[in-house]
């Protein structure tokens, strides 16, 4: 009987280490992107972070002190690790930020934003509706959930278990990352904001040139249709470039 009770203080501490990161692990799968969509169960995403954290809780254990468990250290790593999941996942949902607000810059500028664009979850152009499931499965597809699993044990380095995060370092790391995320967005949608120029500019000399003719009729289907084919065309390259930059993101987060 005496022989069972290391075994039992190992489970025992191996749960208890579990709980600490799945504490963190689940506060960031529930609004990360791709794990953490509205359109995904509840039930699959406890099944997600449940099995991320079988699979982080032995890297990360040497990484912190584990404390002895009591209901005081419980309440703590309560608050530390869900505030700091919370702004992991944050941080990386504001890479679908970035790829939505491109579909809605581009559809605002191709005069296409009002084309179906209630049919998603979020009331986004048809465009940005596009972009983002599309971003979404290129993610997927390329293993986003190793990444996020590297990304996570990664952030241990950066957020400390058992402590609250700097409030200084979250609002600077969070407005740098909001502001390179609408940079990212502007760059992307950025051949639709040109081709949207020369259609007015062309718009404007034919106009003047024949103040008689309705250039509007015209010139609708023409910017409807050439807004279609650039997409099908520029979509790839946009996501490659987006996929490229979340990549970069993850390899060195922060930085």
């Amino acid at each position: 009987m005496n022989g069972l009770l290391p075994l039992v203080e190992q489970v025992s501490l191996t749960g208890w280490v579990s709980l600490i990161v799945f504490l963190r692990v689940a506060a960031a799968v529930s609004v990360m992107p791709a794990l953490g969509e509205q359109m995904i169960s509840t039930r699959i995403r406890l099944v997600v972070a449940l099995l991320l954290t079988v699979a982080l809780t032995p890297v990360v254990t040497s990484t912190f002190v584990v404390p002895e468990p009591s209901l005081r250290v419980f309440f703590r790593a309560l608050a530390t690790e869900t505030l700091s999941g919370l702004f992991l996942g944050m941080i990386l949902r504001t890479f679908m930020l970035a790829i939505q607000t491109a579909g809605a810059i581009a559809a605002q500028s191709t005069s296409l934003s009002q084309l179906l664009g209630q049919s998603g979850l979020d009331p986004l152009p048809a465009v940005g509706n596009i972009l983002a499931l599309a971003a979404l499965a290129l993610l997927m597809v390329t293993g986003f959930h190793v990444k996020a699993a590297a990304f996570l044990i990664l952030s241990y380095e950066i957020l400390p278990a058992l402590a609250f995060p700097n409030p200084a370092d979250v609002a600077e790391a969070g407005s740098a990352r909001i502001a390179k995320c609408f940079a990212l967005a502007f760059t992307l949608a950025a051949p639709f904001v040109v081709l949207s120029v020369l259609y007015n500019l062309t718009l404007g000399v034919i106009n003047k040139a024949m103040p008689q003719l309705m250039v509007a009729f015209v010139g609708a289907p023409v910017i409807t249709f050439g807004a279609i084919a650039f997409l099908l065309v520029s979509a790839p390259l946009m996501l490659t470039v987006w996929l490229q930059a979340l990549d970069g993101f993850l390899a060195t987060p922060f930085r």
